[in-house]
């Protein structure tokens, strides 16, 4: 089992379900959205690249995902800088946007994949707010300049869909694709 993820989220969730992965080898993948690409669209291609990219055996079972924030057809990704960060939140202030997540498993040539749509409101944010959580340190590296997991979860009174997805890893989900790829998500471990 190769996780082809950096994030220690992604590795929590995973021991939700018992998993250890047997190796952390996050690919070396350009993330740039192409000209017109829609999130959906955008975010399945980011984790199915992942996947392929990552170097494994025939036998092995290679995990890799993709979380994308999206307000209406533009993709907010991991903030350049506590400026860009804070242009993600007030656009996020006081509205719904999506999270989006791609769940993709390959074992050998064979890939199975799933994309989860979470729709998320954030409150309308105060300047005091915004300039606190970003004092914080705690959007970077995070899909939309935030986590829910985090001090950020006091301005999301809503969601519709699924937290895990949300922090990362749609629990669910990703137990159906590893069950699928033949890992033994509720049997005896190899």
């Amino acid at each position: 089992m190769i996780l082809g993820s950096a994030s220690p989220r992604r590795k929590d969730l995973l021991a939700q379900l018992g998993i250890v992965p047997d190796l952390i080898a996050p690919p070396d993948t350009d993330e740039t959205p192409l000209r017109a690409e829609l999130p959906r669209d955008y975010c399945a291609r980011v984790a199915r690249e992942k996947a392929l990219a990552v170097a494994a055996g025939p036998e092995d079972i290679v995990l890799c995902a993709d979380t994308t924030v999206a307000v209406g057809r533009r993709i907010l990704g991991k903030p350049a800088d506590a400026g860009e960060a804070a242009q993600f939140l007030y656009l996020m202030s006081g509205r719904r946007h999506r999270v989006l997540t791609a769940v993709a498993v390959r074992r050998g040539a064979r890939l199975w994949e799933r994309l989860v749509e979470t729709q998320v409101k954030m409150k309308t944010l105060s300047d005091q707010e915004v300039n606190a959580y970003l004092a914080t340190g705690d959007w970077q590296g995070k899909a939309g300049g935030y986590g829910i997991q985090g001090l950020a979860g006091a301005f999301l009174p809503w969601i519709q869909g699924s937290h895990s997805a949300v922090m990362g890893l749609p629990v669910a989900e990703t137990a159906t694709l590893l069950a699928a790829a033949g890992w033994p998500v509720f049997g005896e471990r190899p």
